[in-house]
């Protein structure tokens, strides 16, 4: 049998690389994390000296007890059925999961805790737990502003929506009075303002977190967009035929702001083309437009950046923060033909 190196026969210790010993014992002493030992039933037989600091009770206060009755009662049912996974499985494996744990005042903190389904020698099993408290709370302050976020992005799109109806119906009744070229320069200019009313409010949507994805066919839902689009003379060319989990409403503002951003950059013969990433798990989307320089390919998912003298900086803003809120990394470089390329990797295809 190999004896791995700095292994001490006695059970106890260890070598370190300079040769001195280290007393195995005294490690949890040193832990900032929990160490609980629990029999297959989930009672106590040992807790580490950082239950003080996270829990308040003092270290033996809980050897003993059953585990369970200090979970918050909404969690109770989950962590046990986790822990019975644990002590069911017949490989080494671990078991992470988030919930509350009640301290010695009563009250509730959050922790993650991570089971070992390896058990000791003794048929006990190792917990190891560590305070999450302030990450939650920080999740929590976050979804706050994003609803808050959102909430204003609606008031403030409602407000500008009203005004704009109505002057719409007006450039209407205007058409049926008069003719004059004017007019479709006011029709642009509205048109112009409910893409970017659309905008703020995707860019408030996307900083909330995506619960669900669903089998999207990128092909499919790209010639969609494309129709969705006033694409004029340009060119859509697809190539890719999987199928990718996704927000497919969220995934589609992002194909649109990419088709549109390439058509108000190239011109109205751009050809547009959507692919597979080579040995990666991910797509592209490129176009033969005249590119953006190496200088300029970090700025261009600022809000507010624009090369347009008519754009407001949001789409690509948007298409940053759509990938990101999916797990995706994005990058941009140059197309074959000397245009833009935009490549999300980290794509989860689907295998069904």
């Amino acid at each position: 049998m190999h004896r791995r190196r700095g292994h001490d026969e006695r059970g106890f210790g260890g070598i370190t690389e300079s040769g001195e010993r280290v007393a195995l014992e005294t490690i949890p002493l040193h832990s900032t994390n929990l160490l609980t030992v629990l029999d297959e039933n989930g009672i106590i037989q040992y807790e580490s000296p950082s239950i003080e600091r996270i829990y308040g009770f003092d270290q033996n206060d809980l050897v003993g007890e059953q585990v369970a009755d200090y979970f918050h009662p909404e969690d109770r049912d989950r962590i046990v059925e986790a822990f019975q996974l644990v002590v069911a499985s017949e490989e080494y494996a671990v078991e992470a999961v988030e919930y509350r744990h009640e301290r010695a005042d009563g009250t509730y903190c959050w922790v993650e805790s991570i089971a070992s389904a390896n058990p000791t020698p003794d048929g006990f099993y190792v917990v190891n737990t560590r305070d999450i408290s302030d990450q939650r709370e920080r999740e929590a302050e976050l979804r706050r502003k994003n609803e808050r976020l959102l909430e204003f992005a609606k008031i403030v799109s409602h407000d500008l929506r009203n005004p704009l109806n109505v002057a719409q119906g007006s450039t209407e009744l205007a058409r049926t009075e008069c003719e004059s070229e004017h007019l479709d320069a006011i029709e642009w200019a509205h048109d112009r303002m409910e893409v970017l009313i659309d905008d703020i409010l995707t860019l408030a949507r996307t900083g909330n977190q995506i619960d669900d994805l669903e089998p999207v066919s990128l092909a499919a839902l790209t010639r969609e967009c494309w129709r969705q689009v006033m694409t004029n003379d340009a060119t859509l060319v697809v190539e890719t035929e999987r199928t990718i989990r996704a927000d497919p409403y969220r995934l589609q503002q992002l194909l649109e702001n990419l088709v549109r951003n390439a058509i108000e950059h190239g011109g109205r013969r751009t050809t547009v083309t959507v692919g597979d990433l080579p040995n990666r798990d991910g797509f592209y989307v490129a176009d033969d437009g005249q590119g953006i320089p190496k200088s300029a390919r970090n700025a261009v998912f600022e809000t507010g950046y624009s090369t347009s003298e008519n754009g407001a900086g949001l789409g690509l803003r948007i298409v940053e923060q759509i990938a990101l809120t999916h797990g995706w990394d994005i990058s941009l470089t140059e197309s074959d033909a000397g245009g833009a390329r935009f490549e999300f990797t980290g794509v989860e295809f689907d295998r069904s």
